[in-house]
């Protein structure tokens, strides 16, 4: 984040969205004064608090890809709700709460895989000794640890007979030394051996009110012993487990617990999607009735409190809240006064012209011409497009958000869904590589006729 001006931060997210620039420069600024109050004092740093952000606009013109790539540049801790499928307390369904356990899972899931890293080599190392021993038929040593009778009287010898002489041990390693030069050089993968992994299955009980289930294994965990069955799996699987298995024993859980809750507190990322679907000042019947409802449980989540987790309490005082909906039937002045104060910063993103639907399929890192080319070249088809048939989809996906509804880059997807409808179609068939060039004529013959049905729609009372 040090490295990361305003600047370079629009400059990313330019990448990968169009146009938005007003929406771009207050995210870019709230990420940066991220950066800036880390460097201040620690009573300065407890009085500085995000700036949150609500991003007005029609559907699809970038509002979570803005969110979505702005966690991602970061790494930081990023979950995406909707206002919508949440309920004030008292009513069954979701609660706002949740919307912070949810967050602290996925900033334990970013802080364990960058422990993996650290410890990746060692745990490689942990799990093809384990398969060697598997291969080799060694007996496990007794285990002392969890077998309080062996613990008091020590661990039975082996009798005379069964000790192992040297040539025999010269043998063994000589064995094991075969194995583990076969199981480098890959010989060994498809082979199938038996392993044992954690039996996860538990009892699952659901609590009406609540939004998940409760796992009656999970709960005493700490109490049972962990259960555990035999998989038999091919080597490259068993590598797999066994490699995160060992990366579980190396790294330290309550340390990455404790990272985790830390990251989630101070570089935590929540966007709030349909955020206009629970404003409205007039109470109605069925799901209306606890719209108000839902923006007072909101509220306490937003101007900063304690919430308690399965992994001790968790404080939302410095999280950034970023808040976008479209507002066509209510406006943002239908929100609670106290929860349009939290949102201080306002930005309205522009609805998609035609020149901005041909930079959206052209420009980006992941446009969507390119990710159809790509997935029809597994098949041995070379897609091309000319500039007129780009020219073409963008007229068309701008006149039907316009005689329809406004859809904004959507739009795009169904269109190209339609034109390119009989190559995806065909193209398992095809079997020599075969280039295919897309011109305004292809484009016209295969949507020309929806528009024209489009148009009589007009007409029709």
């Amino acid at each position: 984040m040090a490295e990361l001006t305003p600047k370079q931060i629009v400059a990313e997210l330019d990448k990968y969205v169009v146009g938005q620039q007003e929406a771009k420069r207050a995210v870019a600024i709230a990420l940066r004064n991220r950066y800036r109050r880390s460097l201040l004092s620690k009573e300065l740093q407890e009085e500085v608090t995000p700036k949150n952000i609500m991003m007005v606009g029609p559907t699809g013109v970038g509002k979570t890809e803005i969110a979505r790539r702005l966690a991602k540049l970061v790494d930081a801790p990023f979950i995406k709700v909707e206002a919508t499928k949440f309920t004030e307390v008292g009513y069954v369904g979701r609660d706002v709460e949740s919307i912070i356990k949810d967050l602290v899972e996925v900033s334990i899931r970013i802080v364990k895989r960058k422990r993996y890293e650290t410890v990746k080599e060692q745990a490689a190392a942990m799990a093809e000794e384990r398969i060697l021993d598997i291969l080799s038929n060694e007996k496990k040593k007794p285990d002392t640890k969890n077998n309080p009778f062996q613990m008091i009287f020590g661990a039975p010898s082996l009798p005379a007979a069964e000790k192992e002489t040297e040539e025999q041990k010269q043998q063994r390693m000589t064995r094991r030394e075969e194995l583990a030069y076969q199981l480098r050089s890959g010989v060994l993968e498809d082979q199938r051996i038996e392993i044992e992994v954690e039996d996860n299955s538990g009892i699952g009980i659901e609590i009406a009110g609540m939004s998940s289930e409760i796992n009656m294994g999970e709960m005493f965990s700490g109490i049972l012993p962990q259960k555990t069955k035999t998989r038999k799996v091919t080597v490259k699987e068993a590598r797999k487990i066994l490699e995160a298995q060992a990366a579980d024993e190396l790294i330290d859980m309550d340390e990455v617990i404790e990272t985790a809750v830390a990251r989630a507190e101070q570089f935590g990322i929540v966007f709030f999607d349909e955020i206009d679907k629970v404003a409205g000042k007039n109470a109605g019947h069925g799901p209306d009735i606890s719209r108000e409802g839902v923006q007072r449980d909101i509220l306490p989540i937003v101007e900063g409190s304690t919430v308690n987790t399965k992994y001790g309490p968790v404080k939302t005082d410095y999280m950034l809240f970023i808040a976008a909906g479209a507002f066509h039937v209510s406006s943002v002045s239908d929100l609670l006064p106290e929860l349009q104060g939290r949102f201080p910063i306002q930005v309205n993103l522009k609805p998609l012209a035609k020149e901005d639907f041909v930079k959206i399929l052209t420009q980006p890192e992941n446009a969507l011409l390119k990710q159809y080319a790509a997935l029809l070249s597994t098949d041995g088809v070379n897609l091309e497009f000319g500039e007129d048939a780009i020219e073409a989809i963008a007229e068309y996906a701008d006149r039907c958000n316009h005689m329809q509804e406004n859809i904004g880059a959507r739009r795009l997807h169904t269109i190209l869904e339609g034109i390119l409808n009989d190559i995806s179609f065909n193209a398992g068939d095809v079997y020599p590589p075969v280039n295919m060039h897309i011109d305004r004529a292809y484009v016209q013959n295969h949507i020309e006729k929806e528009l024209a049905e489009s148009d009589l729609s007009k007409y029709i009372i």
